[in-house]
């Protein structure tokens, strides 16, 4: 069995490979970045790996980003158009 090499194993497409499948859910793109974060950071990924990674990374932001702006439009309409300010100690603002 051949050895992957650092760019397949942080889960980045290889060079002229066609773009990875989308995420099934907004919680496994959330927990892919995170990976992504990770690698990154550690500074172990060699150049193309990282371009890779971040290629992915940002599309996995749109991802999120789009998914939360689908969400937010599904609130409004139950709220009727109308959101309320969060309150992150549980009080409402009036």
């Amino acid at each position: 069995m051949p050895n992957k090499t650092n760019a397949e194993s942080a889960g980045a497409p290889a060079a002229g490979a066609p773009a990875a499948q989308p995420p099934e859910s907004f919680e496994q793109a959330m927990a892919e970045l995170a990976q992504l974060v990770t690698q990154m950071e550690s500074g172990q990924l060699p150049l193309e790996a990282s371009v890779a990674a971040y290629a992915r990374g940002s599309e996995l932001v749109r991802y999120c980003a789009a998914q939360l702006e689908k969400v937010e439009s599904q609130v409004k309409v139950l709220e009727g158009e109308m959101l309320k300010p969060f309150s992150a100690d549980g009080e409402d603002d009036v």
